[in-house]
């Protein structure tokens, strides 16, 4: 009875420390337990007797996984308090720190303690603090890299750190975009996925709908004019050499 009624949430977020503190710094209270190392919010839908079903077994699960607490939205007021946090975190951050960088792996929902232990430790080594709030029900990251573009070298090892990060989410066996696609930012990184064979036949695709290249020209799509470190790559890996097609 109760595998027919369970089905997966509507909704699982996730904060980690990082977040909490600077939500609860930002809404002017405690919203959420500030020696936490993460929250994580659950949404249920469905018909009542489901949902009531499927808050059991989400109640067990959290609490056998370790959760030292749990609240209950009652009302809606109640569901709309837990979810300020969550909806400010970006903001609540962005008062601390002036620049941040945004990321948008994936990984499968198996990996996510791995990949957020490597992502601590990757903080670690680069000297600038990560912090994650995402969608842990499908396994979509979105680590803020946190700094100060004032400080000598900085975006460098901003962009080195983030490399690492998506080089992290495909090593999982993800990718490099859970939902924002592949754009100037990105491209750079397409050929870590893909085999110049695969690109080409994107290209081709691409080209069949937009033959004159008007939509968005040079972008999605890693190319020795465009994309330094995909250049740098191609040199030192003639096998993964960008196929172009005009």
């Amino acid at each position: 009875f109760r595998r027919v009624l369970f089905r997966s949430p509507a909704g699982m977020e996730m904060m980690d420390r990082l977040c909490i503190e600077a939500v609860n710094d930002y809404l002017g209270g405690q919203e959420y337990p500030a020696d936490a190392a993460a929250v994580l919010l659950v949404e249920l839908d469905g018909q009542e007797a489901e949902v009531a079903v499927a808050m059991e077994l989400a109640t067990a699960c959290c609490q056998q996984a370790g959760a030292r607490s749990l609240r209950r939205a009652q009302q809606a007021e109640d569901r709309a308090r837990l979810w300020q946090g969550r909806k400010s975190a970006i903001s609540a951050l962005g008062r601390r720190f002036p620049s941040y960088y945004l990321q948008d792996g994936v990984v499968p929902r198996t990996a996510l303690p791995e990949v957020m232990r490597a992502i601590g430790d990757l903080s670690a080594r680069y000297g600038l603090p990560v912090a994650n709030v995402f969608h842990a029900g499908d396994g979509n990251l979105h680590p803020l890299i946190l700094y100060r573009s004032g400080d000598p070298g900085v975006e460098e090892r901003v962009r080195e750190l983030g490399a690492e990060i998506l080089r992290l989410c495909i090593d999982a066996g993800g990718s490099i975009s859970g939902e924002h696609g592949v754009g100037n930012d990105k491209r750079c990184y397409m050929d870590w996925m893909f085999s110049p064979e695969d690109l080409a036949t994107m290209q081709l695709v691409r080209l069949a709908f937009d033959p004159q290249a008007l939509a968005n020209p040079g972008k999605i799509f890693p190319t020795p004019k465009s994309c330094a470190e995909g250049a740098q790559r191609r040199a030192e890996r003639p096998d993964l050499a960008a196929v172009e097609v005009f």
